[in-house]
């Protein structure tokens, strides 16, 4: 056998007789076992060459990145793009080497949350709120462009860069990105000019920051002449109107159309996008043009409803986040801090930067006339640089016209940009408040509406969950007392394609039991009760369209939760309402009845006329039970002697200001002021709700910046700590309602 040694090794051979020279042997049938490992004959591998190729795991470790490192930066209040960004850099090659920008799965994503980066850009501009300053928004864009961009063009040319590549580097300073607009929007300055004028300029600036490119990218990939530029730019006109024009018509028919199928709306917004980005790649443009201009394009169509917080969801939490995680990949740590070049070209990008806008905001102080509070306000709102001018630098640097150093100069640029602007706009933004305290009129009943005067306060009561039926009712009915109005509890029945239908028909036995047991405990209550059973298509629209039938005035209901991966995507029942609900809405958490609640706390942040609206809603729900509501207002303090003194001063200045704003409210008893310093709103928020029965916290949206990322929220950090009551009251995008514990009708203040 020591003959066939080698032959067995490699092959099994068939029983048989075989011949070695002049002997004959036999072979028996056997099973030869190979030298070789097992895995290897039956094509296995081993689990880390396994894992090593399977595309799945490296995108198993970005989620678990993009879930994870954006809270830890975030409670170290930090940017969670900054963080992102670094870990790019410690896995890429400047770190562990675990992952390459050249990998396919990489550049795949990093493509797609590049042009999402620039059509959430788009989507997020506020084309009312440039409508409403047009021509100063156009001035102030001018300034906050020609200067950042003539200095960005004169460091590139000191630095021995050529005319193309210093005048898109020029073009890399004059583009800006909204970053801090959570804060402004949270503290409520966002109707001040200054702030309207900067919001506006951001058309203007980041599309002619994006032509800049096309015509760079251009003129750098072929031959350049006259001819082919006018060509191009004719080109890109056509293209500019047909994406514009045409894209808003086709969506404003597809949204008339489709009704609310928030799910087909959802997929025409993203078709919008990709076919705008392959058009652009078409005619010789590069795809985040295409992507800016869709995102402009669908802008009105998709308005501020919930398939435009759908589309932004799945940017921000998942594509965009691979963008930057990518951007720390290109990062090449070792060289940048061994170059003495690129530290200089750094510093001077930084510095020049920061410069630039500052005398374009000065330059648009001196014109228009406006204060120092404001022209921090417009130059820190123009600093960071996140969406046009990382998505531009990323296209320069592959097309081979930037090079690796201007690369990482950006992204420094972008970190400190994105760092240093919000925490400006955050100081600038109080004192902003603070004065439109002071500016605030004070609010009367020679403000309502004529026809607002004969109609009754309704209350719409959803009627869904047993086990909050009972406290709901109660609270409806408490406020319906106090303001001498009426209940309406409301039952949705799921529509089916067939009316009788065995499903259908357990459906409507069930809401039927609903809606007479809720009439019952409205009725033993002592209030006017007008029972509603609705046939339609879904909870959420039926609940907004039967309480806009009743001439609603306020919608009451129970708390939800979000459960299950549909909910998280595309919301629940209450988030529905939310947007679409033409007046108040009043989610409550309930612990015990609403007859023992007797302390009543509304923390506030924004110290103008318009947030005051839960301290009129807590006061009539008090002035029904005797209650007594405390007003709380937290000032975010800083550590030192030095501080505190200051705190001291500032906290008598808020104390008098919100003092100032609830006595023109005319209550007939005004409630409790408090002021509180903490490092920590929530947690200040939560230590004084210990002393209470409910808390009443107002809904605000959170609008996700350009950047894709969006801020903490504090009162979703509220609702899942408090153990008292709860309730979130939500107002209406347009207008806020004025609810006064007198009983007379609505005040409506256009905002």
């Amino acid at each position: 056998m020591s003959c066939f040694q080698g032959s067995f090794h490699s092959y099994l051979y068939r029983s048989g007789d075989y011949l070695r020279g002049n002997r004959r042997f036999t072979i028996a049938p056997t099973i030869i076992l190979p030298m070789e490992p097992i895995s290897q004959v039956l094509g296995l591998e081993s689990t880390s060459q396994v894992l090593g190729k399977e595309p799945i795991v490296p995108f198993a470790i970005l989620l678990v990145v993009i879930l994870v490192v954006p809270i830890l930066f975030e409670r170290l209040r930090l940017p969670a793009l900054v963080g992102l960004v670094f870990s790019g850099v410690v896995l890429g090659p400047s770190g562990w080497n675990l992952f390459h920008s050249n990998l396919p799965m990489m550049n795949l994503l990093s493509d797609i949350g590049l042009v999402y980066l620039m059509f959430v850009a788009g989507l997020e501009v506020d084309i009312k709120l440039f409508r409403r300053r047009q021509n100063r928004s156009l001035g102030f864009g001018s300034f906050t462009f020609s200067v950042p961009f003539a200095v960005g063009t004169l460091v590139g040319r000191i630095f021995g860069f050529g005319w193309t590549a210093a005048i898109l580097i020029g073009s890399l300073f004059a583009s800006h990105t909204l970053l801090a607009y959570p804060i402004i929007s949270r503290l409520g300055v966002i109707n001040n000019e200054a702030v309207t004028v900067t919001i506006g300029a951001t058309i203007f600036t980041d599309i002619s920051a994006l032509l800049v490119l096309a015509v760079c990218v251009a003129t750098h990939t072929g031959s350049f002449s006259l001819v082919n530029l006018l060509t191009l730019l004719a080109w890109l006109t056509i293209y500019a109107f047909v994406v514009l024009i045409g894209f808003d018509w086709a969506g404003k028919e597809f949204f008339r159309r489709s009704g609310d199928d928030e799910g087909n709306q959802f997929l025409f917004v993203l078709l919008s996008l990709f076919l705008a980005a392959v058009g652009a790649q078409l005619i010789g443009v590069e795809k985040i043009v295409g992507a800016f201009l869709a995102g402009l394009a669908v802008n009105e169509t998709v308005g501020e409803g919930p398939v435009k917080e759908k589309v932004v969801f799945v940017g921000s939490v998942l594509f965009i986040p691979i963008f930057f995680v990518d951007l720390g990949l290109l990062i090449d740590l070792p060289a940048f801090v061994n170059s003495l070049a690129t530290i200089k070209l750094t510093l001077l990008i930084v510095v020049g930067l920061i410069g630039s806008k500052f005398i374009a905001a000065l330059l648009a102080k001196l014109v228009y006339r406006y204060n120092w509070r404001e022209m921090l306000m417009m130059w820190s709102l123009s600093m960071p640089q996140v969406g046009a001018t990382l998505a531009a630098t990323l296209v320069g640097y592959r097309v081979g016209l930037l090079p690796a150093e201007v690369l990482n100069s950006v992204i420094v640029l972008m970190l400190v940009t994105s760092t240093l602007g919000p925490l400006i706009t955050n100081q600038a933004a109080v004192g902003l408040t603070n004065s439109q305290a002071e500016e605030s009129a004070p609010i009367t009943l020679s403000d309502q509406k004529p026809e607002a005067a004969n109609s009754t306060f309704t209350i719409v009561v959803p009627v869904y969950n047993p086990q909050t039926q009972q406290y709901l009712i109660e609270m409806a009915a408490l406020l319906a007392r106090q303001s001498n109005g009426r209940i309406v509890p409301l039952a949705i029945a799921p529509a089916a394609a067939r009316m009788d239908a065995p499903q259908f028909t357990t459906s409507l036995q069930r809401s039927e039991e609903l809606l007479a047991k809720a009439t019952a405990q409205s009725r033993g209550l002592g209030v006017a009760t007008e029972p509603l059973l609705r046939i339609d298509d879904a909870f959420a629209p039926g609940i907004s369209r039967a309480a806009r039938e009743q001439k609603a005035s306020l919608i009451v209901m129970g708390w939800g939760k979000r459960t299950g991966l549909r909910a998280r995507l595309f919301g629940n029942v209450i988030d529905s309402v939310l947007w679409a609900s033409h007046c108040p809405v009043a989610v409550t958490r309930l612990v015990e009845s609403p007859k023992k609640i007797q302390r009543i706390l509304v923390p506030l942040e924004n110290l103008i006329a318009p947030a005051l609206q839960p301290v009129q809603f807590a006061q009539m729900l008090a002035e029904a039970n005797q209650a007594q509501v405390t007003v709380l207002n937290v000032y975010v303090s800083e550590a030192g002697r030095r501080h505190r003194l200051t705190s001291s001063n500032k906290i008598a200045a808020r104390r008098s200001h919100l003092s100032l704003l609830v006595s023109k409210l005319a209550l007939p008893n005004p409630p409790e002021i408090q002021i509180i310093a903490h490092e920590n709103v929530a947690q200040a928020i939560l230590q004084a709700a210990r002393l209470y029965d409910l808390v009443v916290l107002p809904f605000t949206r959170n609008r996700t910046s350009p950047g894709g990322l969006a801020t903490s929220d504090i009162i979703t950090q509220l609702a899942g700590q408090l153990t008292c009551s709860l309730i979130i009251l939500g107002e209406p995008q347009h207008t806020q309602t004025v609810m006064l514990p007198t009983g007379t009708p609505n005040i409506k203040i256009v905002v």
